[in-house]
């Protein structure tokens, strides 16, 4: 049987005997934690030793679903703060005369991050939500709710359903 090829180097245009020969080549050992780094790398260099990975996940298996988690709900939130609607509710407790007297001028949402409770369901037509609001003289929570009742009618709400709670 012949020998392997393992690799050729000829540049001359036409092959010659010598060029056909195989280069012959050993194995490399990897290289030890302290042996400084690793300059250059040959294919044919010995394979590191397998280790047990499943210590690793099951270290960060964890992490990795609670960072997930976090920002599914980070980013669900923030379709919420920039939803129409909550724009539009801030937009009229700006204007009523009880979000004027109770909370004063410059209404807007009370924290840097605002967190909007509850659901908001356009399809379906449920929406109650509730978000921290304040103003130049206090802050309270806005509730907003609004329920269609039928599939192609209008949305009524129910009676008090704008409270502001100081």
């Amino acid at each position: 049987m012949p020998p392997r090829l393992l690799s050729t180097t000829c540049l001359a245009p036409r092959p010659t005997l010598r060029c056909l020969r195989p280069q012959r080549r050993t194995l490399i050992a990897a290289p030890s934690p302290n042996d400084g780094p690793l300059m250059t790398r040959r294919a044919d260099r010995a394979l590191p030793p397998i280790t047990n990975s499943r210590k690793i996940w099951y270290k960060t298996l964890p992490i990795f679903i609670t960072v997930i988690t976090l920002s599914a709900l980070a980013i669900f939130n923030y379709q919420k703060a920039t939803s129409s609607i909550v724009n539009a509710t801030l937009y009229a407790l700006r204007t009523s005369d009880i979000g004027k007297r109770e909370l004063g001028e410059q209404i807007y949402f009370r924290d840097k991050f605002p967190w909007i409770w509850g659901e908001m369901n356009q399809l379906h037509g449920r929406i109650d939500i509730t978000f921290g609001v304040k103003g130049t003289k206090g802050s309270g929570m806005m509730r907003f709710r609004s329920i269609r009742r039928t599939r192609m009618g209008f949305v009524s709400c129910p009676p008090n359903t704008v409270l502001l709670q100081i």
